[in-house]
């Protein structure tokens, strides 16, 4: 028996390696739900029976232990292959590994186990009320309950192992539904739908990232994003360029992808306007002289568009810039610089002091925590405006974002509701301060949480209905393509 059960198995995992008869197909599957989960009752009273029965025929208990041991040894370990195989890899879908990366594959294995679960749990259900039913056909309790433990354990491991996939790799979840979902799944009832929600938002999340997987082969070639002149990424303040975590997320990449040139202000973190102004235009002048182009297009965030703009008009840099994008820049000042302000002065004199100490850690050379919060008031943006105007050699284009309700970004929930007095914000900047030169638009979802001053540069690397960071920037960088910059 051992070896014709050993060749069996081996034959029928040869099957599945070359994907002529898959465990992951639709009978394996429905088998791994099903049968699987009762190896012990198989074992137990199939091949132990007739093996004990050899124990006399042997002569040699220890012979008859052996054999007992051989006999079951393929079973078990053909069980496990295929409990193991559907676990690893629950599927038959064959990716495009060049466009869908192994964070989607996993997560999309971890929605497929939660499914398992679901159809396995109702199956063994029935399976247990027709076994209730008829007394466990007379099979005694040192069986089944054994049985029940194991075929639950399994079950557990398939929805534990979809659980853990979704809640780690799913980027749609967030910190928040992530903790919802820790506590709520233990709870009765209450854990079903929080599974349904686990399940929904990687199904979400899988049919999005395949559908721009899909966009960005198509358009691959076309270059959409190789604009005339090199992109330069400006941040904002309390950031800098660094090399393991990128301000801008995942934007970047996105940009290179489709064509873009890009390079980084390296400004400092938290310098006044005119000290980094001074930055962005050495940075240009080595743009220039590295790649011979005459002028780069400036995508600014927050700060980085006052920066931008001192550098274009007090610092000679208008022949150099050819378009000037903000997003979420203060161009009118913030009300919650304003609110800072007046603070005693002493007490906010020792705050940035102490502040500064952080940003000189950082890498900061001169940083002023103090003037650069009072630069960034309502009263110094209308003098900055009147002495800094615009020039009429560079394109100037603005974006905005809103946040519909405070929790929509934790960090920003208190400074959204304190500006919520002056109009619709994104946490620290309003709308109507936001605007400059073309107004183009405002970054809002199709849910009521809304796009805060972080969302916008995809500082938590999230994807929210109805927007896309990644996307954005590829429409906006693709749009000045067009219009020649």
């Amino acid at each position: 028996m051992f070896i014709i059960m050993t060749l069996i198995f081996a034959a029928i995992i040869v099957l599945d390696v070359f994907d002529k008869f898959p465990l992951s197909g639709a009978v394996g599957k429905f088998v791994g739900m099903t049968v699987m989960p009762h190896v012990y009752l198989f074992v137990r009273m199939w091949l132990l029976p007739e093996s004990f029965a050899e124990v006399e025929i042997l002569g040699s208990v220890f012979l008859g232990y052996v054999n007992i041991i051989l006999n079951a040894a393929p079973f078990v370990l053909f069980s496990l292959y295929w409990l193991i195989r559907l676990a690893v890899k629950p599927y038959r879908v064959k990716f495009d590994k060049s466009t869908v990366n192994i964070r989607i594959r996993a997560m999309y294995g971890g929605k497929y186990l939660l499914k398992y679960t679901a159809i396995s749990l109702v199956f063994q259900t029935i399976f247990y009320i027709a076994a209730v039913l008829n007394d466990f056909w007379g099979l005694p309790k040192d069986r089944w309950i054994p049985d029940a433990v194991i075929a639950g354990l399994i079950i557990f491991g398939y929805g534990f192992n979809g659980i853990v996939r979704i809640m780690v790799l799913c980027r749609r979840l967030g910190i928040v539904k992530r903790v919802l979902a820790f506590f709520l799944l233990p709870v009765p009832i209450v854990g079903i739908f929080a599974l349904i929600g686990l399940y929904r938002s990687a199904n979400a999340e899988y049919d999005y990232e395949t559908t721009r997987a899909a966009c960005d082969s198509q358009r691959v070639e076309s270059q959409i994003c190789a604009t005339k002149y090199p992109i330069l990424l400006v941040h904002g303040m309390g950031f800098r360029d660094w090399k393991y975590f990128n301000y801008w997320g995942r934007i970047p990449k996105e940009l290179i992808k489709n064509g873009a040139k890009i390079y980084y202000g390296h400004q400092e973190a938290c310098a006044t306007i005119d000290t980094n102004s001074q930055l962005i235009k050495d940075k240009i002048l080595e743009i220039k002289a590295e790649t011979g182009c005459e002028k780069v297009n400036i995508i600014a965030h927050s700060k980085g568009g006052l920066d931008s703009r001192y550098a274009i008009t007090k610092l000679g840099m208008a022949d150099s810039v050819a378009s000037l994008t903000t997003v979420g820049t203060p161009h009118r000042g913030s009300q919650v610089s304003d609110e800072a302000n007046s603070l005693p002065d002493g007490f906010y004199r020792t705050v940035s002091g102490f502040l500064d100490k952080r940003f000189r850690s950082f890498g900061d050379n001169t940083p002023d925590f103090y003037t650069l919060a009072h630069q960034l008031s309502c009263e110094f943006a209308e003098k900055f405006n009147a002495e800094v105007p615009d020039s009429d050699k560079v394109y100037y284009q603005s974006y905005a974002s809103v946040m519909k309700y405070p929790f929509s970004f934790n960090l920003l929930g208190f400074t959204n509701l304190l500006l919520r007095k002056y109009g619709p914000n994104d946490g620290l900047v309003t709308v109507e301060s936001a605007k400059w030169g073309n107004f183009r638009g405002t970054f809002e979802t199709k849910r009521i949480r809304g796009i805060s001053h972080g969302d916008t540069i995809d500082l938590k690397r999230e994807d929210y209905k109805g927007f896309d960071p990644r996307e954005e920037y590829v429409k906006i960088v693709s749009e000045l393509k067009e219009m020649g910059f």
